[in-house]
């Protein structure tokens, strides 16, 4: 299993994929919003979306897990 994790602190502003999605490397799974910028985060790896253990407008700090592909 593979983790998708913050790379900075921010808030999840969308999430484009849900439980059960195959993703592909470089595919936007979610967007961050920190300090009024919009921060797009990739999956590094195909696979599917296992969990996501994110909601939008939850906020996350730098290294959390935000989706875990297996």
């Amino acid at each position: 299993m593979k983790e998708i994790i913050a790379t900075m602190a921010g808030t999840v502003l969308n999430v484009f994929v849900t439980n059960g999605d195959n993703v592909h490397s470089g595919q936007e799974v979610l967007m961050l919003e920190s300090m009024k910028m919009e921060i797009p985060i990739e999956s590094e790896t195909d696979g599917t979306i296992k969990e996501l253990k994110v909601n939008i407008g939850d906020f996350v700090n730098e290294g959390d897990v935000l989706i875990i592909i297996e």
